[in-house]
């Protein structure tokens, strides 16, 4: 539902990155934007064929020159956002933007607020929820995977599925709620099964969705990667390896690395949040290397993935580190095989790799895209991913279902169970943006930059 008060606004901002650039763009949208765009132009917006770039001066209120630009005019709802859109595309100096911005302004216009170009999209219902926060991602996105998914879930792909579980769902209330209508008809037997069936259905989908809750947050946050081992086993030069360059200090002596060193890193296409950690050993009476010691343990038990390395040229340990919790992923690393390889380590199931002359590296990058994502990835099967809103929603919706099953087959009050679907229903509803509310919306849009 269209919120009128807030269309009636016009609002403009600078869309493009508050920097020196070639190329800036002021962004118009509301029911004056064509209006205000002819004031800063001497009457050329009115008149300009639409979707054309048309080129114009813009001026001052007293006349004097502030850009030569590129004026094109979508008007609604044929744009972006549903409304009269005028976009100025001038010189991106940070001052020339700025005076753009204040002319359209002093002529009318409102301040644009975060995200408020995509939320009036979404009152227009050009987008739903799902595609305005894909738009959000798209901006985002580190990955080409996590590129990939944000233009599926912006052409509304998420938006689809909990559209269709939506209506299916519907169906089965309209059933239930026929028979109430009708007390003196009982649920046949049949009738009854093929609810049941229908309901369980539409809960494996929310549970297939709701399964992507951890492939959504490695796309947009990344995999939170521990570098783990003893002191001299090369975590550092490992670090420095993969992100490219010389980050971290490498030194012969045990003990160089105190604190936990945090960088990002694109590694086979997966954004790899790496840690580098103290080394572990036992008898140290370095207070700060023991603090260190204790963080790079918690790290390990918070982690997506444990890079587990060790020494070639040492004998094997007896106890090999195992994952911390069921959805850690441990992959033992074997440094140093350039320098020889301890008889203890033959036909050990590990990966080897040499930090100082980089064989291996390619393996290991492999080796992390495999533990880190499915793979789906790769075989051109959809990349839905839901964020922690989205899994909110489905876990209501999928908790009202899985509550009324027992009480279908019981034959128990129909009324309660249709007042639980409902819930349901409604929690669906609110993934797409279906159900009307503010606060939803504030905390979404928030996020956004300004000019989008």
């Amino acid at each position: 539902m269209v919120n009128e008060s807030f269309c009636q606004t016009t609002i403009a901002a600078i869309a493009t990155a508050t920097a020196p650039s070639a190329v800036g763009l002021l962004r118009i949208s509301g029911p004056e934007a064509i209006a205000i765009a002819d004031v800063m132009t001497r009457g050329k917006a009115s008149t300009a064929l639409e979707r054309r770039a048309r080129l114009c001066r813009v001026y001052d209120a007293n006349g004097n020159l502030i850009d030569e630009t590129l004026l094109t005019v979508f008007r609604g709802p044929r744009s972006y956002t549903g409304e009269d859109v005028c976009e100025f595309a001038g010189h991106g100096g940070m001052l020339v933007m700025r005076c753009l911005l204040d002319r359209a302004l002093a002529c009318g216009a409102t301040m644009a607020g975060p995200g408020e170009f995509t939320q009036q999209a979404f009152l227009h219902g050009k987008l739903d929820l799902t595609q305005a926060e894909g738009v959000m991602d798209l901006i985002s996105a580190q990955t080409h995977y996590a590129l990939r998914a944000a233009h599926e879930q912006r052409e509304g792909t998420l938006g689809r599925q909990t559209e269709i579980a939506r209506d299916e769902l519907l169906e089965c209330i309209a059933h239930i709620e026929a028979y109430i209508d009708f007390p003196e008809e009982d649920i046949s037997p049949e009738v009854g099964q093929a609810l049941q069936s229908k309901l369980r259905a539409i809960a494996q989908t929310l549970r297939h969705l709701l399964a992507t809750a951890d492939r959504g947050r490695i796309l947009r946050e990344g995999v939170r990667t521990v570098i783990y081992g003893a002191p001299n086993t090369g975590k550092s030069s490992l670090l420095n390896r993969l992100l490219g360059y010389e980050r971290a200090i490498v030194s012969q002596i045990a003990g160089t690395t105190r604190d936990s060193i945090e960088e990002s890193v694109n590694v086979g296409g997966i954004l790899l949040r790496l840690t580098d950690t103290a080394g572990l050993r036992h008898a140290t009476d370095d207070i700060i290397e023991q603090e260190g010691i204790r963080r790079s343990e918690k790290l390990r038990q918070q982690a997506d993935l444990v890079l587990a390395l060790f020494d070639a040229t040492e004998e094997k340990p007896n106890q090999m580190p195992a994952p911390a919790h069921e959805h850690q992923r441990v992959l033992l690393l074997l440094n140093k095989i350039d320098c020889g390889e301890h008889e203890s380590w033959q036909n050990r199931d590990v990966l080897r790799i040499s930090c100082l002359s980089g064989s291996g590296m390619d393996d290991l990058e492999r080796a992390i895209a495999t533990l880190s994502l499915d793979h789906t990835m790769d075989d051109g099967h959809s990349l839905v991913a839901i964020n922690a809103r989205h899994q909110d929603c489905l876990r209501r919706a999928l908790a009202s279902i899985e509550q009324t099953l027992p009480s279908l087959q019981a034959d128990e009050d129909l009324t309660l169970i249709s007042i639980e679907l409902r819930s349901a229903m409604h929690a669906l509803g609110e993934i797409a943006g279906k159900i009307d509310s503010d606060d939803i919306l504030g905390v979404i849009f928030s996020r956004f930059c300004i000019g989008k």
